[in-house]
């Protein structure tokens, strides 16, 4: 199921909405609710300027300005990046996006989509992880502390080196900044020495050698100024070597405390076509991050369908690792990585 025209043109005219509401009557722009939205990047980077913000402009006008939509970016509600999760647990934040992978073995089902070579795109696979999410029953347990309101991944992740990165041999020794833990696994078993570090460290880390490479999607690599920190970027042909799985939570019982036309204009903005949708909208800036990089002059290096085949018997022992792992603590990897590839041929018919 593809999304909707009126959800998709809902989103991107929400600003206009919103400016439509500064010519209403007073007490339609007196909020009832107020929401603290947190999150680790910048305003102006992709996720928050295209995705995050105009959803909250959509809510706002949705709810006649009965609820407003505080922006807090780069951690300026305090604590660092792991913490967000835990921030919207208790109260100090009302909604955040955060990676799952931020806090390691708290989120094991959804790793399945970060395996190595497991993407298609990013639309088919957030998809996928939304209704893997249901028919596993994770949001009354995984998830079951928070109420979710996107479950969604980036676009093909890349490596950005300092020096040009072909073959799996060419990771020896290189210090590299991985997001989750299976995104570490999966380096550390082709050779390279993984540093964990949340993605906004990554530009000071680059500039002062603590690491040689990142792995990161580019669309945020605009906002990072990656290119302008490394020389080369590896590619994939029409493979996908990894992706992040990322989550929009909000507090149960702020959400549990709204009335219930509120709660359904929140309903209305989430779930499955949310997923979705910013899914597809990170996806669609990776092209013009990647365009700074080529006009900087950087080596993009394009693997073609042999070395991507080297690379994927590579990675393949860190797939039956994470099933077997998954099996020993009674998660049914088998099943798990199964129904994901499933999910995603599916979605992406």
């Amino acid at each position: 199921m593809k999304l909707s025209r009126r959800f998709s043109l809902g989103l991107i005219g929400a600003a206009v909405s919103a400016m439509t509401l500064g010519m209403t009557t007073p007490q339609a722009l007196a909020a009832d609710v107020t929401l603290r939205l947190h999150q680790f990047l910048p305003a102006q980077a992709n996720v928050p300027n295209h995705i995050l913000y105009p959803w909250a402009d959509k809510i706002e006008a949705e709810s006649d300005g009965r609820i407003e939509i505080q922006r807090f970016p780069s951690m300026q509600l305090g604590g660092k990046p792991p913490e967000l999760i835990d921030q919207v647990v208790d109260g100090v934040a009302d909604i955040v996006w955060t990676v799952a992978g931020y806090t390691p073995g708290r989120f094991p089902t959804g790793e399945v989509f970060e395996l190595p070579f497991m993407m298609t795109d990013a639309e088919a696979t957030s998809r996928a992880y939304w209704q893997l999410a249901e028919s596993r029953g994770l949001f009354d347990t995984e998830y079951s502390d928070f109420k979710v309101l996107a479950l969604f991944v980036h676009g093909p992740g890349v490596i950005h080196s300092k020096k040009p990165i072909t073959s799996v041999e060419d990771l020896n020794g290189v210090k590299l900044r991985a997001p989750t833990r299976v995104t570490n696994m999966l380096f550390s078993s082709l050779g390279a020495t993984p540093v964990g570090m949340p993605v906004p460290a990554v530009p000071e880390a680059l500039s002062k050698g603590v690491i040689d490479a990142t792995v990161i999607p580019w669309e945020v690599t605009g906002a990072l100024k990656v290119p302008e920190l490394v020389e080369s970027h590896t590619e994939f042909g029409n493979e996908t070597l990894y992706t992040t799985a990322f989550i929009i939570a909000m507090n149960k019982d702020k959400y549990n405390a709204l009335p219930d036309d509120l709660k359904a204009v929140i309903d209305s903005n989430s779930g499955l076509e949310f997923s979705a949708l910013a899914g597809k909208v990170m996806e669609s800036y990776d092209a013009p991050s990647r365009q700074m990089a080529v006009d900087r002059g950087n080596g993009i290096v394009e693997l073609d369908a042999d070395q991507v085949a080297t690379w994927k018997a590579a990675s393949q022992p860190t797939i039956d690792a994470w099933v077997a792992e998954m099996d020993e603590k009674g998660k049914d990897g088998t099943g798990l990585l199964a129904e994901a590839r499933a999910l995603i041929e599916q979605n992406s018919q």
